[in-house]
């Protein structure tokens, strides 16, 4: 398991009153860099590069297809679970879906599902402020990574606290995944990737091994994308004030989420952009599971609500 990936102890609400935050807004706050996580990334990043050698030099190919495999199941994991099903409840899922999703997104190796809803319920309340955990108004190396390296912000804290996702306290899949997050993270993350290759077609430990280490590094920077590039480059058609933007290469990397500025503007449509015609794999992978019964209650938008949106408030791009 990564360092980002473990539990943090869930918070209660407070009554006390807090002053509303505009964005964009970034004090002078002094970072306090956690070093255990800057080395453990710093490893990560170069095994990823050395894994990345070792594709192109020794590695068979049954090792890159497993893992480019697995790299877009954790994306579907992470995109169709842990951010419109449960961050979202914009569709509703059975459990053997549930248990798919969980599976998925447990490989990934990015926190449990309720921390991960956790900071992204906390990034859609106070997006682009102190209390947003990776803030774009701090550059974009922050939202990209750099939050990961440093220690909360107070804001991130307080604010943290009021975000309910008791919604989710009940749900038994999440509740398992949580009382045995190390374990099942590990072994779907990191022991069960490395030994596959090993076991079933004598690739070498350090290959498999490393190999896997570049799938999920490409998995968090593919997903911190979102978070940097998708508020800082692009349009935004549905709502100019909204940082968040509309960025086709992010949509490429997250199978479907770089359409940013319209799920930011309306965060229950299911499918986190306006048309399912473009490419959205996450979207096509729901829609499957619609047709077969074990993804219901799709939540959408009326489209003539997304024209008067984007003729109100965008910046003059929506087409």
């Amino acid at each position: 398991m990564t360092p980002y990936a473990t539990d943090q102890r869930i918070l209660s609400n407070t009554n006390e009153e807090l002053p509303k935050l505009i964005a964009p807004r970034a004090d002078e706050w002094k970072f306090k860099v956690s070093y255990i996580t800057v080395a453990a990334m710093t490893f990560l990043h170069l095994s990823a590069v050395y894994g990345l050698y070792l594709s192109f030099t020794s590695a068979y190919w049954a090792t890159i297809a497993f893992d480019l495999i697995l790299l877009e199941a954790s994306m579907l994991g992470l995109m169709a679970g842990t951010h419109r099903l449960w961050a979202h409840r914009s569709y509703k899922a059975t459990f053997p879906l549930q248990t798919i999703l969980i599976i998925f997104q447990s490989s990934a190796g990015q926190y449990t599902a309720l921390n991960w809803v956790r900071n992204h319920r906390l990034h859609h309340k106070h997006s682009d402020t102190d209390a947003d955990p990776h803030n774009a108004a701090r550059g974009f190396f922050f939202s990209h990574v750099g939050w990961l390296l440093v220690h909360k912000h107070p804001e991130v804290k307080r604010r943290g606290a009021r975000i309910d996702f008791s919604d989710l306290m009940s749900n038994p899949v999440l509740m398992f995944q949580k009382k045995y997050g190390f374990y099942i993270i590990a072994l779907l993350t990191y022991v069960l990737p490395t030994l596959c290759p090993m076991y079933f077609w004598r690739e070498t430990f350090n290959t498999a091994f490393h190999v896997n280490i570049l799938r999920t590094m490409l998995c968090l920077n593919f997903v911190s994308l979102i978070n940097s590039a998708s508020h800082a480059i692009g349009n935004r058609p549905y709502d100019k004030e909204v940082r968040a933007t509309e960025n086709m290469a992010v949509n490429l990397a997250t199978l479907g989420e770089g359409f940013h500025n319209y799920h930011h503007v309306f965060p229950w449509d299911y499918r986190a952009a306006e048309l399912v015609s473009k490419l959205n794999w996450t979207t096509a992978f729901i829609d499957f599971f619609a047709w077969i019964g074990w993804a219901y209650d799709l939540k959408t938008v009326e489209n003539g609500v997304v024209v008067k949106r984007a003729k109100r408030c965008g910046d003059g791009t929506y087409e």
